[in-house]
Order: C-alpha cells, then sequence, then structure tokens
C-alpha cells in the first residue's frame, strides 16, 4: 500500500475525498469527487470513477473497476441493522458499472462478498449479506435482495428480481425481468414471472469447459429430476443410484439436498 500524500502516483483527483485510515494499493486511479470512507482498503490497478461512494468496512480487489455514481459498502437497507461493524468484500478484477448499489451486512461481523471477475453492470443492487461467485453477470437493474447466494458463473438478465434468501447454482442463467422465489437448480436457464426451469444452460456448460462425459451425466441428471414425475426427495435417490459421480453431479445433489426454499420447476407447456 501507498502513502495517501503520494497523490501524482496513484493518480488521485485532488477533490476526491479520502479517509486517512483508508489503504491505497499502487497505480490505483481514483476521479473527482469520489469519496473514499474509513478503513477501506483499494489493491494494485484498480480505478475507481468520478463521483463514486466507496464506504467504511470495505475491502475492494486488485485491478477491479468502479465506475461513476456507484455506491459500495454504503449501510444496508435493513430495519434490523443497529449500526454493527460489517464489511464488503470485492474481488480482484470485476466490473461495477455506472449507478450500482452494493451493500455491506446485517450483524456484528457478518459480510456481503462479491467474487471475481464479475461484471455487474448499470444500476443493478447486491444487498446485505448477499454472496456472489466468481465469473457472475448481473444486467442492468437486477436485484438481489438480502441473504441471496449466487453462486460461480451465473448470468441474472436484466430486471430481474431474487428474493431474499434465494440460491442459484452454478453455470445457470436467469431470463430477463424473471421473479426468483426459489432456488435455481445449477446448470439450468430459468425464466418467466415467477420463474421456470426452460432446460439445461449447455451454452453456459459448454464455456466453462465442463467435459462432454461430465455433460452427458448432468443431462442426465436433469431428467430424472424434471421428467420422471418423482418428488425431489425420490428424485435425489435415483440420481444417487443411476447417474455415474463426478464433480458436477455431485455439487448438482449437494445443491438438492441444501434447497431449503424448494427449486423452481419446469415449465409445461399447455396443450
Amino acid at each position: 500500500m501507498i502513502n495517501l500524500t503520494d497523490r501524482e502516483e496513484s493518480n488521485i483527483h485532488p477533490s476526491a475525498v479520502i479517509s486517512p485510515s483508508a489503504k491505497i494499493g499502487k497505480n490505483v486511479t481514483i476521479g473527482p469527487y469520489t469519496v473514499i470512507g474509513d478503513e477501506v482498503e483499494i489493491g494494485d490497478g484498480s480505478n475507481i470513477g468520478p463521483n463514486a461512494v466507496i464506504a467504511r468496512w470495505t475491502t475492494i480487489g486488485k485491478d477491479c473497476r468502479v465506475f461513476q455514481f456507484a455506491s459500495v459498502g454504503e449501510i444496508p437497507q435493513d430495519l434490523k441493522f443497529k449500526g454493527e461493524k460489517t464489511f464488503t468484500f470485492v474481488g480482484d478484477r470485476t466490473v461495477i458499472r455506472e449507478g450500482a448499489t452494493i451493500h455491506r451486512a446485517t450483524g456484528e461481523g457478518n459480510e456481503t462478498r462479491i467474487g471475481s471477475d464479475c461484471l455487474l453492470m448499470a444500476y443493478i443492487h447486491v444487498a446485505h449479506n448477499c454472496i456472489l461467485g466468481n465469473h457472475v453477470i448481473m444486467s442492468n437493474l437486477a436485484s438481489c435482495a438480502g441473504h441471496a447466494t449466487v453462486e460461480d458463473r451465473v448470468v441474472i438478465g436484466g430486471m430481474a428480481g431474487v428474493h431474499q434468501f434465494v440460491k442459484i447454482g452454478r453455470n445457470a442463467m436467469v431470463g430477463g425481468m424473471s421473479k426468483l422465489v426459489q432456488d435455481v437448480v445449477p446448470y439450468t436457464i430459468v425464466d418467466g414471472h415467477p420463474a421456470k426451469v426452460v432446460g439445461l444452460n449447455n451454452v453456459g456448460i459448454s464455456r466453462a469447459g465442463i467435459p462432454l462425459e461430465s455433460r452427458r451425466l448432468i443431462k442426465k441428471a436433469y431428467k430424472i429430476l424434471y421428467r420422471s414425475g418423482l418428488s425431489l426427495a425420490e428424485a435425489i435417490a435415483v440420481i444417487e443410484q443411476e447417474v455415474d459421480s463426478c464433480e458436477e453431479v455431485e455439487h448438482f445433489l449437494r445443491f438438492l439436498r441444501n434447497a431449503e426454499r424448494g427449486i423452481c420447476r419446469e415449465r409445461r407447456e399447455e396443450n
């Protein structure tokens, strides 16, 4: 970390307001009229645009980019919040676009966490206590309510709304303007109001580099879950018995066993 008095080396605009307790990495750019709060840490090579706010107890990773008017780490919109010390973490190489809002957690010592290599587009909202994995994309105006969990390589379409405590499994895709009130099974595409499963996210699975044999096993597990007419518990038991084990299938089963809100069911075409 560099000394804040060395503004020329760190490319900090003279109008930026930076707390003396903030830690700014090397080769960081901070634009005009941006506010950096107490005990903030910004990693090497990050670029914080003009008129952004990075609030107290927030950590921004290396090579991130935060665009104008974004607010990261502000206190949560939660009536239970009483001013306790909580945190916001953003991983490396994540991009936060214009007007995005990410709030710190509720509950002493808790955190809101964004992974690495994410793209959070303009005016998205990530609420208190949310956990986002790596390579997550949230399109314009998508919102995650408190305590939502979004696993790696999920794509959330524009204006989609994620209910509190909902979990979205890895490599899933959420259609624009969808309403999510139940958990989204890994590797699926969901769409609608409320959201229903419309198939496997074959393109996303392929782009993630999942081996062909694992993709075949995922497809088999999907058919048992959604096409067999079995209950969730029965489908889990059959998948355990009839589908060969691989890391992806084991994650699929683990997600199903922990789906406390129930899962999005498959859309059925009306005759």
